[in-house]
């Protein structure tokens, strides 16, 4: 008897994929087209990258920091799929990448934090059509750009469905169930404090209260920290939050949102851990160089500061994406994936058959597309 693999799996719940995948067979939407995708390598991508090979494209593939999985390359290489370099946590070696994917001159971009767009305006070449971008840090980063990359890009965060299936509900399934793989420690009483309470932080705020911990949201913008009130979670000041933090969890898009000045506010014991895009949220290399600290590294992502006062500090993957961290990484919830990656290949194929033009530059998914997914979502569940 066969064995059949995590990704077999996968595959075989990303029903969305399978019929949009079926459908590009016969249309073949990017015949002729070489999209490069700077994205998660892992499962849920080998779905989405190999649905648009099935659409006649040729596709040119790297990572995101930390999170690239040896068997999804594997299978992409096996499938077609071009794939330019390995995982890596250097932000050097990942740039290099990048540039020799972009060195192969796509036609469609699908990025994931808005690295290969604004690394494309370091050296463009025509041709460029546009693409589609994945995350809110990407679009932020992106809209500052509008006017130098005057190209399709539709961003596939602002979608309402990316924003409640995944961002909400996913994100914070996936990031309860990543610390309890990681940590294997309990949540029942626990004090977590959220910082951040966009989609992502209301998701992950929800699913620990679902597990018995005692949440308080630390949130920058006054009306959104009323919404964390008024949904039943403590707002107390942030120093008061931090200080009586068992986890600290990150889920702004900012940068520097915890550094070493916090220290003194951290209790022993405190456990870290980042679930925004960027792993700028935590300011590792900050709290590493604390003058009198050692580190000690341990097995499995996780590593713990030891203050010279006695406390310890622990860091969950250094300040990487929480999600794709450790052994067994499994990374968002497949459905949620599937209809956004039914977003992403919807939103390319628009850009490729020319439905939209310069003036949807860093614009939300256009509302049909949405329409189209989540009708097709549900006729699935009722059949």
């Amino acid at each position: 008897m066969a064995t059949a693999t995590r990704i077999d799996w996968t595959r075989q719940h990303c029903r969305l994929l399978t019929a949009i995948g079926a459908e590009f067979a016969v249309t073949r939407p990017f015949e002729g087209v070489t999209i490069g995708a700077g994205i998660h390598l892992e499962a849920k991508t080998v779905a989405l990258l190999t649905t648009l090979r099935k659409g006649g494209a040729e596709v040119v593939a790297t990572g995101n920091l930390n999170s690239t999985q040896p068997a999804a390359v594997e299978v992409l290489r096996s499938e077609g799929v071009t794939v330019i370099g390995a995982q890596t946590r250097d932000e050097g070696e990942h740039g290099r990448y990048q540039r020799e994917l972009l060195a192969r001159r796509p036609d469609l971009l699908l990025d994931n934090g808005g690295d290969l767009f604004a690394r494309y305006l370091e050296d463009p070449y025509p041709g460029l059509r546009g693409g589609t971008e994945e995350t809110t840090s990407g679009r932020m980063r992106l809209e500052r750009l509008r006017e130098r990359l005057r190209r399709p890009i539709l961003v596939i965060n602002d979608s309402p469905i990316k924003q409640f299936a995944e961002n909400q509900h996913a994100v914070g399934q996936s990031v309860l169930e990543s610390l309890l793989r990681l940590t294997n420690r309990v949540t029942n009483g626990q004090r977590v404090t959220v910082v951040g309470y966009g989609a992502c932080g209301r998701g992950v705020a929800d699913n620990f209260r679902g597990a018995h911990a005692k949440v308080s949201v630390v949130e920058a913008d006054p009306v959104t920290r009323l919404r964390a009130h008024l949904d039943g979670f403590d707002t107390p000041p942030r120093e008061t939050a931090l200080s009586t933090a068992d986890v600290i969890i990150t889920v702004t898009g900012a940068s520097g949102v915890i550094t070493a000045g916090d220290l003194p506010l951290l209790r022993d014991g405190v456990i870290l851990a980042n679930a925004g895009h960027f792993p700028v949220e935590i300011d590792v290399d900050g709290l590493l160089d604390t003058p009198g600290a050692a580190v000690r590294e341990r097995e499995d992502d996780l590593a713990t500061l030891e203050l010279a006062d006695g406390r310890r500090i622990h860091l969950v993957a250094k300040g990487h994406m929480v999600n794709l961290a450790g052994p067994r990484a499994l990374g968002n919830s497949i459905e949620s994936m599937d209809l956004g990656f039914a977003l992403q290949a919807r939103c390319l194929e628009a850009v490729a058959r020319g439905r939209v033009d310069e003036t949807s530059c860093v614009v939300p998914v256009p509302v049909e597309i949405d329409a189209q997914v989540a009708n097709a979502y549900l006729a699935d569940r009722y059949q």
